[in-house]
């Protein structure tokens, strides 16, 4: 009898199958019955106090874990996929999109490098993200974890744009020079990041003043990159941002790109979830000019629908993208044939050598819905932001504190020390686990922030909102002035 080694797999399949088709079962259920339960509530203290026990050291029965994630994991989620999930931008997903997920898992692939099929499903949407955006077929793309990361890699790709390959080894210090970026004040905070990591300082990046729509100040960008060049400094980079974090505004993408072309800077735009406005006819418009950037930003698991995490970097010249990140090595030798081959490999284009299957669960949600019907769920949330609009403009107690441009609303109830009451309110509403907006501040006052992202929102989700700000509004000032 031929001797058998250890391994993880089940002794009896058909019980992990039974046990499997019930986890299923139940996340479907899940998702159908969402909006029965709360969007958010808090975590009790011995709930939280479970994940504070030691590393186990013996197995426990697959049925116990998965108890235990049902308890203690699953009613404490952040809740955005609940249709009433306004906070922040983040999408709903999809009970395709999940299904995906199971099958990379099954699957397991490495999409760092070799010839393998998952490489080309990544391929084939790096293809389809040229196609929405109008750039050439020398254009790169590739998967990360979100724009944050995208963004990074784009100031980096940048950066050895102007200061050449040599930076990689010799770094800043050697080559002396004093680098600027720009951005307008309204951009994410990752950009800042992403100067800071790169070894350029988060000071080089200069914040643009923005107009009464929020969009960068081009006379004042002008202005900016003529003063640094006249003090010494190497202006490089200039980041649109289609869709700000805060309001949704959208850079004139146009005239930075005529800008950026004039005066020899890299144009990269921070499309996190405003970028996929190209999937939508009515609000592709908005995007004059992105065909032009150099680079692009944006995360499928926004208003893509797809589950976390999903984020891309599409770039136009994809040699330069190659030249930024390839790194050589004995242990990675690319061959002609073989699994070795198909060369270039994603590992060319990044700084991850591991990669997942983010591909997958992207390819199946753009395949099973079309960029169609996407684009469409897009629409509907602009239009439930207007709806919440029209509601504020007619409430006395409510007052706007931003131009709604797309999906994002910026309002307030109206009353004495407002900042604190407001801040209350958004508390309150997340307690009562209805509806889970965030807060902002705009132009020195916070805001009650509604980002409409989620496919599953209804404008009753919207009526319900504003009902919660007025109750919880008229408590608070009550509780104040007791």
């Amino acid at each position: 009898m031929r001797e058998r080694t250890p391994t993880l797999d089940p002794g009896n399949w058909a019980d992990l199958r039974a046990q499997g088709h019930r986890m299923l079962d139940d996340m479907f259920d899940h998702l159908e019955h969402v909006r029965e339960r709360p969007v958010w509530q808090p975590i009790p203290a011995n709930v939280r106090n479970g994940m504070r026990e030691t590393s186990p050291h013996n197995a426990l029965p697959l049925e116990n874990v998965y108890a235990d994630f049902q308890r203690s994991i699953l009613p404490y989620a952040t809740g955005n996929t609940h249709p009433g999930f306004m906070g922040w931008v983040h999408g709903g997903g999809t009970a395709v999109g999940m299904l995906a997920e199971m099958l990379a898992a099954g699957l397991n692939a490495n999409l760092g490098g070799r010839d393998h099929m998952p490489i080309e499903v990544e391929r084939q949407i790096a293809q389809w993200a040229r196609e929405w955006f109008g750039f050439p077929e020398g254009a790169s793309g590739i998967f990360v974890t979100g724009t944050s990361m995208a963004n990074l890699m784009a100031v980096l790709i940048a950066r050895a744009e102007i200061l050449g390959e040599r930076v990689r080894g010799g770094g800043l210090v050697e080559s002396g020079i004093r680098l600027r970026a720009y951005a307008a004040k309204s951009v994410h905070g990752c950009v800042a990041r992403a100067m800071d990591f790169a070894g350029i300082g988060s000071d080089a990046l200069r914040l643009v003043p923005t107009d009464t729509l929020h969009r960068m100040d081009v006379a004042a960008l002008d202005a900016m990159i003529t003063e640094d060049r006249k003090a010494g400094y190497l202006p490089f980079l200039v980041v649109g941002t289609a869709g700000a974090v805060d309001t949704g505004a959208i850079d004139n993408l146009a005239v930075l790109a005529r800008i950026a072309r004039k005066e020899q800077l890299w144009f990269h735009v921070d499309g996190a979830f405003g970028a996929l406005l190209a999937w939508s006819e009515q609000l592709r418009p908005r995007l004059a000019g992105i065909e032009r950037a150099d680079s692009i930003g944006f995360d499928f698991h926004k208003w893509g629908q797809v589950p976390y995490d999903a984020g891309f970097l599409l770039v136009r010249d994809g040699e330069k993208h190659r030249a930024t990140f390839a790194s050589p090595a004995a242990y990675l030798r690319r061959e002609t044939r073989g699994l070795a081959a198909g060369s270039p490999w994603p590992c060319d284009f990044g700084p991850d050598l591991s990669r997942g299957f983010r591909a997958l669960k992207t390819w199946f949600t753009i395949k099973a819905y079309g960029t169609a019907q996407l684009g469409r769920m897009i629409e509907q949330s602009c239009a439930l932001a207007r709806k919440l609009e029209a509601r504020v403009r007619a409430e006395p107690s409510l007052e706007l504190l931003a131009p709604v441009q797309l999906n994002i609303v910026c309002f307030r109830y109206r009353c004495g020390d407002a900042d604190r009451i407001n801040a209350e309110i958004v508390a309150d509403l997340h307690e009562q686990g209805r509806v889970a907006p965030s807060t902002t501040t705009i132009d020195g006052k916070l805001a009650i922030r509604a980002a409409f992202v989620n496919h599953r929102t209804q404008p009753s989700d919207v009526d319900a909102l504003v009902a919660g700000v007025l109750a919880a509004g008229h408590a608070n000032t009550n509780r104040a002035a007791a």
